[in-house]
């Protein structure tokens, strides 16, 4: 059996709100985490943007003088990030991503929590042959217990964090894994748990 590793309603949803998504922002206090996560790297470092919504984290990490990949599996996102960035956005979903050792560094702000339960280990795999030896990742993610979907239809995996823990151990070798648990909201303006995970690629 195939798994699956993308969720076309989410997918549809991204296209058809675009617009009404950019403009409304991103409500988590992504700064706490985009900062130290930058501060990890090496000046000029290649970082993948995974899940680069409307750029602005793409364009925060340019303007700290990275090389950054902006990537996004909704066409109507990335063409919102392009004028941002005055650069292309790569358009792929999460099972097209098939670099090898090519970047330092993986940022995937709320783009993995929408990763089909069964197609999560094979994903995170992909990320980290993606990866350079040494690279790291972050992901964040909504808490929960079970997957579902929120108001807006859009599908979420909503892991414990002994679940997003056994997705990383299932997935291939990550060293140095750290989880932090933080109270935050989402596009919908709803209190939300948030899961933010860092690990590393061993050298």
């Amino acid at each position: 059996m195939t798994e699956k590793n993308h969720d076309t309603k989410t997918l549809a949803f991204y296209d058809t709100e675009a617009e009404a998504y950019a403009a409304r922002g991103d409500r988590t206090d992504v700064g706490s985490f985009l900062h130290p996560f930058l501060a990890r790297l090496a000046q000029g470092a290649h970082v993948l943007d995974l899940g680069s919504g409307d750029g602005r984290h793409s364009a925060a990490m340019m303007e700290a003088g990275f090389e950054v990949t902006p990537l996004d599996g909704s066409a109507g996102l990335a063409a919102i990030a392009a004028r941002r960035l005055g650069k292309p956005v790569r358009i792929a979903r999460f099972e097209e991503i098939d670099d090898v050792a090519a970047f330092d560094a993986i940022w995937a702000h709320a783009s993995l929590l929408h990763v089909p339960v069964e197609g999560m280990a094979g994903i995170l795999a992909r990320l980290h042959r993606a990866l350079k030896p040494g690279g790291l990742l972050f992901a964040s993610f909504k808490s929960g217990n079970a997957e579902g979907r929120d108001g807006f239809g859009r599908y979420y995996n909503y892991p414990s964090r002994d679940q997003l823990s056994a997705w990383l151990t299932a997935s291939a070798s990550w060293h140095q894994i750290e989880i932090k648990e933080t109270a935050g909201s989402g596009y919908d303006g709803k209190p939300t748990d948030w899961l933010f995970v860092q690990a590393v690629k061993p050298s």
